[in-house]
């Protein structure tokens, strides 16, 4: 099993989605920015690094939104998902296809990663509330 972490970072009434590489697995499906944790890192050390990799900004990693075990055919991931918001930087893109600032209502407009499902279904019921 391999822990992974991501952030719920909003704008108002909306949040961000990142679109993965064409050439990385589940390519061009859109997720939470994150990525996995590594040996002697905690999950908010790993999200504060993901995504200072992944978008160039600082994030302040908060409460846990959820967490939940989902099974790719080539993997198992635990993933948790934290409340977070930027406390430096402008997001850019420099490993994602593209990036997003979406409502919950626009959710079924974007192709997520099958391990995100449940979160989105979440976040409809909850909205973004924190």
């Amino acid at each position: 099993m391999v822990e992974v972490v991501a952030a719920l970072i909003r704008d108002g009434e909306r949040f961000m989605a990142c679109q993965r590489p064409v050439h990385k697995a589940r390519g061009l499906l859109w997720e939470f920015v994150g990525g996995k944790v590594e040996p002697g890192e905690t999950h908010a050390q790993a999200l504060v690094r993901e995504c200072r990799e992944e978008l160039g900004v600082t994030v302040e990693v908060g409460s846990v939104y959820m967490a939940l075990t989902h099974e790719y055919p080539d993997l198992t991931v635990h993933l948790t998902l934290f409340n977070a918001r930027i406390a430096e930087g402008v997001p850019q893109k420099l490993e994602h296809n593209d990036i997003r600032w979406i409502t919950v209502e626009e959710i079924p407009a974007y192709d997520f990663c099958p391990a995100d499902e449940e979160i989105l279904e979440e976040l409809k019921k909850r909205g973004l509330e924190r």
